[in-house]
């Protein structure tokens, strides 16, 4: 199986030690839950492996490459064709269109526009809508379009399902444990919510600087 993520005795710290030796790994197809209280460092950790936040020790290998020793025009290479990033705020430009904001995805990875992934997420009827004039959980499902219209081949999202209603929260899940495996990629995924946790493939707490199989 091929590695897409490799994490070497990783650590990080602030004014106080978050984790220490962090050792794991992610194949194509696979998925990782990271949970743990607020303030645990598991949204650290996911920036750390996602290319945002060079660690205080150890290493971080992304298709074979030690990411934070190469030349910063490499790494965003790999930031920008390698990964994508779901975070908890949807980081889009409310004045312009839905549209808009996917094709800069698009535009930037020299992606198609997938007209079926659109459908499938229940935004193609408000294309042409500014984003601030749509809803919070509609702003999650645009912010998820522009993602997997890159095509990573790494997918890490923080809380994505946080801001939706029960049966979208489900029917994005479903979305992307799909994408990972048609397309040979990986999901890294921090919640809060046990349920979607045990739905990967390994799912883990951190706690007392560590990492621990969640039962």
């Amino acid at each position: 199986m091929e590695t897409l993520l490799r994490v070497n005795a990783l650590s990080h710290s602030f004014d106080y030690p978050l984790f220490n030796s962090l050792n794991f790994t992610l194949d194509k197809k696979q998925s990782i839950a990271v949970t743990g209280v607020s303030g645990s460092g598991k949204s650290t950790l996911l920036h750390i492996c996602s290319t945002l936040l060079k660690p205080k020790g150890g290493e971080v290998f992304i298709n074979g490459k030690d990411i934070y020793r190469l030349p910063s025009d490499e790494l965003v290479n790999i930031r920008r064709n390698s990964v994508g990033i779901i975070f908890q705020s949807h980081f889009l430009f409310k004045g312009f269109s839905v549209k808009e904001n996917m094709e800069i995805a698009t535009v930037l990875t020299k992606s198609d526009f997938d007209k079926e992934l659109i459908e499938r997420l229940g935004i193609s009827h408000i294309l042409n809508n500014k984003v601030g004039d749509i809803s919070g959980g509609q702003q999650q499902r645009v912010s998820l379009a522009r993602i997997l219209l890159k095509k990573p081949k790494i997918i890490f999202a923080d809380e994505p399902t946080g801001n939706l209603d029960a049966v979208t929260a489900g029917e994005v899940t479903a979305l992307l444990f799909d994408y990972i495996k048609a397309n040979n990629a990986a999901l890294f995924l921090v919640t809060h919510d046990l349920n979607l946790a045990k739905r990967c493939e390994r799912a883990y707490k951190l706690e007392n600087f560590a990492l621990t199989t969640l039962q």
